[in-house]
């Protein structure tokens, strides 16, 4: 724990981006080795920015709902961990948030995710995290393709990592245009949530 301790203290003091983030740097990260699901988004929004608490925002509630999980339960270490691709946020244009910026997941991911030996589920959410998380193959199929083949196909019964789309309101209409990711895939998503913090 002492040397995931330094590296989250490291990670806390990362000025790296600093020159690009027009609110400034504030890395949220939240890690304990003992976390059984790993959620990998993109990177923080503005509320989650304010508050350093991951997922507190309209965007963290979806996805408490889709997984099942009250608060709780979402903020409980022990069952959850959130290492976005990136680490703070990278402000907006045209009223959108920006992609995670380039340089933080090569400088930090792969250190800090040693550090989580009994994550048993991963959920990757947004096609930066699908990319990093499950490769070339999340590249050509794209994001909806993707997730819809983890629905259909019932991969997310035994995956290690499953793939959804951002639970922003920007989504809803892709929401309602694949009725199969509600009727489908959230079934299968809740129950393996259940299965890894069991």
């Amino acid at each position: 724990m002492a040397t995931l301790d330094a590296l989250l203290a490291e990670i806390a003091a990362c000025r790296a981006c600093a020159p690009f983030l027009p609110h400034g740097p504030r890395p949220v990260v939240r890690i304990h080795p003992d976390a059984r699901i790993l959620i990998a988004g993109q990177a923080p929004g503005r509320k989650v920015h304010e508050t350093g608490l991951p997922w507190n925002d309209a965007s963290g509630d979806r996805l408490r709902q889709w997984m099942g999980l009250d608060r709780d339960q979402f903020y409980d270490p022990r069952n959850i961990a959130v290492a976005a691709m990136g680490f703070c946020w990278p402000g907006t244009v045209n009223g959108a948030d920006l992609p995670p910026r380039r340089e933080c997941a090569p400088l930090w991911r792969n250190r800090l995710l040693a550090h989580l030996t009994g994550v048993r589920l991963t959920l990757v959410v947004g096609a930066h995290a699908q990319a990093w998380h499950l490769g070339a193959d999340a590249r050509r199929a794209g994001m909806t393709r993707l997730v819809e083949r983890f629905a259909r196909e019932g991969s997310a019964r035994t995956a290690a990592v499953i793939p959804l789309p951002h639970p922003s309101w920007r989504n809803t209409a892709w929401l309602r245009r694949h009725p199969w990711f509600e009727t489908d895939l959230l079934p299968l998503l809740r129950s393996r949530v259940q299965e890894a913090l069991s």
